[in-house]
């Protein structure tokens, strides 16, 4: 009998905002993928009502692919049903609830980073604490998918109450204020293999045709808003710059001191500003990226020559399970971005807020 593969997500309403809808593409495209690899494959979605997910200590599935980013909408919830697999010792794919949680909190993510010495911009919690002769990007402390993050985002330090005020009004929760670091940005996504965890090519957002009347951003709409100024203007490459050799192996090393920082597991991508000095900034942690075919991670996966399955493979073995045994096919071509490109594709979807 073919073994039993579980996809969990947490989006109740497909009709939601985009960034929540989105996770309904992963979760019909791994599904496409894990029944070519010789799954029997079921979904469900939940909200904060878990009781089904307990139900399944009864008959539980061989494998349960990860890809809650909310619960109720709320991101920071998202850590929760891995809790309760851990209890019921089914096994899942992705990092560990306590890597969930903690980098989903992005305060607890930065303070962990300060604590290990490793380079993470300023913050404040308290609008009278920001220097006002500095700029500050105000953010969501436990969402993701750039929410909040828009044209009038980044302010100087007399705005940031200001700022706090607006979007703690327009969407809730918890926001702080990050000092903002004009400069490049780039996404390192990391995924473990045969010889344990590997970087993939680095990807960079060319913000050569951003719009000059606003901060360099990848915000909400440069994911979510086709034709919109910033979707049009933020291009993913994979082409290093001549002379960045020693910038990106000391962004790789800082990648993979988070990946062990905190405990990740399977694939995950740290994104990094890199200031006007050359000095590399961590801004967050993904322990849980898209991987949906036309996302950040998937991209950099085909220009490594990887295909959509090689991928998953590997992120099951990493959640030690085995995909059943079937006969090999032909290698063709890496699906999605021809390998070695300079790849001008979409930037990736979550670029920022829960990674930049």
């Amino acid at each position: 009998m073919p073994p039993r593969a579980l996809l969990l997500h947490g989006v109740r309403d497909p009709a939601g905002r985009p960034d929540e809808a989105d996770t309904l593409v992963q979760v019909e495209e791994l599904d496409r993928t894990l029944r070519e690899m010789g799954f029997r494959t079921a979904t469900l979605a939940l909200d904060l009502d878990l009781r089904p997910l307990a139900a399944l200590a009864a008959d539980p599935p061989d494998l349960v692919f990860y890809l809650v980013e909310a619960l109720d909408g709320r991101a920071g919830l998202q850590h929760l049903p891995a809790a309760l697999l851990e209890v019921l010792g089914v096994p899942f794919t992705g990092a560990p609830a306590a890597a969930l949680q903690l980098t989903t909190d992005k305060l607890a993510t930065k303070r962990l980073l300060r604590r290990a010495g490793l380079p993470t911009p300023d913050w404040v919690e308290r609008a009278e604490d920001a220097d006002p002769d500095r700029l500050w990007i105000v953010k969501a402390v436990d969402e993701d998918a750039s929410l909040g993050l828009d044209a009038g985002a980044v302010v100087p330090g007399n705005r940031v109450a200001e700022r706090l005020a607006l979007c703690r009004r327009r969407f809730g929760g918890r926001w702080f204020a990050e000092a903002f670091v004009e400069g490049r940005e780039f996404n390192l996504p990391l995924l473990e293999g045969p010889d344990g965890v590997e970087l993939l090519p680095i990807g960079e957002i060319d913000f050569s045709d951003y719009p000059k009347d606003r901060p360099a951003i990848v915000d909400y709409d440069a994911k979510w808003a086709p034709g919109s100024p910033t979707w049009e203007t933020t291009p993913r490459i994979f082409q290093p710059r001549r002379g960045d050799a020693r910038l990106r192996a000391e962004l790789g090393a800082l990648a993979f001191e988070c990946w062990r920082l905190f405990g990740l597991r399977g694939y995950a991508r740290v994104d990094f500003r890199v200031d006007g000095q050359g000095r590399p900034w961590i801004l967050e942690v993904n322990a849980n990226p898209c991987l949906s075919a036309d996302a950040g991670y998937m991209a950099a996966a085909a220009e490594a020559g990887l295909e959509p399955e090689e991928v998953v493979r590997r992120i099951l073995s990493a959640a030690g399970v085995a995909p059943p045994r079937r006969p090999a096919r032909g290698r063709g071509r890496a699906r999605g971005p021809a390998r070695g490109r300079a790849a001008r594709a979409r930037a990736p979807r979550r670029t920022s807020s829960r990674s930049p």
